[in-house]
């Protein structure tokens, strides 16, 4: 088996893995880079492998950094299955449309408005390819193992993180490879604990937090303190947020906050049609998660959820305070830039971010305390106060993704990390190292492992040589 890393080196976003046999090749994760300009071009550059190659693409969780770019790749010719779980499948029928639908939006706009650089500007695919791509996923049961080619078979072991996410275990019959995808937290609100006790020959980690760990600050509570110091300034509270997760967690904070009396009983609103079917689809899969019926209808109770532009606009009509809960969680696209540029220039507001934002993203310019920051062509002035809640996501830190290792029934040959950044991943590199004793590396965009008899070997990317 030889696996090239084909995204998510040296950065968070853009995940894919090549897997190939003597025969046969599969693509694990196939997702959107997001970020800084640089990594955001290789959206449109052509992919470092053919595409008519691939014989099957296997697919850990709906995000669109793991996800989103595989309306392209159907777009570009391929015609071969996606395999995922059944969850992650729903999730996609809602998140890869929408991407498609946003980036038309985005599109059209900057060229209605005349600032985009390309003319005309385009999107990267449309809602209608992304509806094509979904018709060739095929829905898989966690734990069971489904033959991908005659070379390649694969399990999804449960991951937490999100509904339906999956830690990929693929095997050729002899050398067995565990991507762990996103990690989930052992004490998530919502989600129960990554599976345990593995044996892989070779792990691909994920980094993203490698360097941190959460603040052991109770988020709810930070969460009613700052909603109601924002209040007390008759401001309005934005929350940029996934759709997926993210959202429904703080739905669930916000409940527990307004129940228990710690809040007002003042609006909150989910702008964001997505996160409103993704918290449907969260509530029909009970099995999946630790909330029971009634704290589910208590939820949608509880949440205001907006679906036409027009009632997105009157959100922001409405005087006095309120909480507001809008996609993207990183302030890239979606009807958050709206908001924004709305309440960000007026001091007396709240920008509360509530999960990681990947550097070069506006959540993370936001976050660094620019003045300003652009939005739609034009510089919008950020005079709220800016505020991070740390220990609200869904990605396990350094320490708990450590102690999930402590269980694995015998070291891997190698561990190599992915989906982090440069810093996250050596000093996360050293930790496992110090603490486990693993064999541990960082490869490089578009290094190769040769895993043969569970013996594994890393090539580096080879560099055209210049001749003088």
């Amino acid at each position: 088996m030889e696996i090239t890393f084909a995204g998510a080196t040296g950065t968070v976003t853009g995940s894919k893995f090549l897997l190939r046999s003597n025969s046969q090749t599969v693509l694990l994760d196939c997702g959107l880079y997001q970020g800084y300009k640089h990594l955001r071009r290789r959206n449109w550059a052509e992919l470092p492998f053919e595409i008519d190659s691939i014989d099957a693409v296997v697919l850990s969780h709906a995000h669109i950094d793991h996800s989103g770019y595989l309306p392209r790749l159907v777009k570009s010719g391929y015609t071969g299955p996606i395999y995922c779980t059944e969850s992650t499948l729903h999730l996609c029928n809602i998140l890869l449309p929408d991407s498609g639908r946003i980036q038309e939006e985005d599109a059209n706009y900057a060229n209605k408005k005349g600032f985009s650089i390309h003319d005309p500007a385009r999107p990267l695919y449309s809602e209608d390819d992304a509806r094509k791509a979904l018709t060739q996923f095929k829905s898989c049961q966690f734990n069971q193992t489904i033959e991908l080619t005659k070379d390649f078979r694969v399990n999804f072991r449960p991951a937490g993180h999100i509904i339906g996410a999956a830690m990929t275990e693929i095997t050729d019959g002899t050398n067995q490879l565990l991507f762990s995808g996103d990690l989930g937290r052992p004490d998530d609100p919502l989600l129960y604990p990554p599976e345990n006790q593995l044996n892989p020959d070779l792990l691909i980690l994920e980094s993203t937090y490698g360097n941190r760990l959460h603040s052991p600050v109770d988020p709810q509570q930070k969460l009613g303190e700052l909603v109601n110091q924002t209040v007390e300034n008759n401001g309005t509270v934005l929350i940029p947020s996934f759709a997926v997760g993210r959202a429904q967690v703080l739905a669930f904070f916000l409940h527990r906050l307004k129940e228990s009396g710690t809040i007002p009983d003042l609006p909150i609103y989910m702008d964001s049609p997505m996160a409103a079917r993704a918290t449907k689809i969260f509530n029909q899969n009970p099995a999946l998660h630790r909330l029971d019926e009634a704290t589910c209808r208590a939820l949608d109770e509880t949440i205001t959820f907006t679906n036409s532009v027009e009632q997105s606009k009157q959100i922001n009509r409405q005087t006095g305070p309120k909480i507001i809960i809008s996609a993207s969680g990183m302030a890239t696209g979606g009807r958050v830039l709206h908001h924004l540029k709305v309440y960000a220039p007026h001091k007396e507001n709240l920008i509360l971010f509530v999960g990681y934002q990947a550097p070069g993203t506006r959540g993370a310019k936001i976050l660094a305390g620019n003045p300003s920051v652009k939005i739609h062509g034009y510089y919008s002035p950020m005079r709220a106060r800016i505020e991070k809640l740390d220990n609200i996501s869904a990605h396990a830190d350094h320490q708990e993704i450590i102690a999930w290792l402590e269980t694995f029934k015998a070291a891997p040959e190698k561990t190599y990390l992915v989906h982090g950044s440069p810093d996250s991943l050596d000093r996360f590199r050293l930790k496992i190292e110090d603490k486990l004793g693993w064999d541990c590396q960082v490869p490089e965009y578009l290094g190769k492992v040769t895993l043969d008899n569970q013996q594994a070997s890393y090539r580096p990317p080879e560099i055209p040589r210049i001749h003088v």
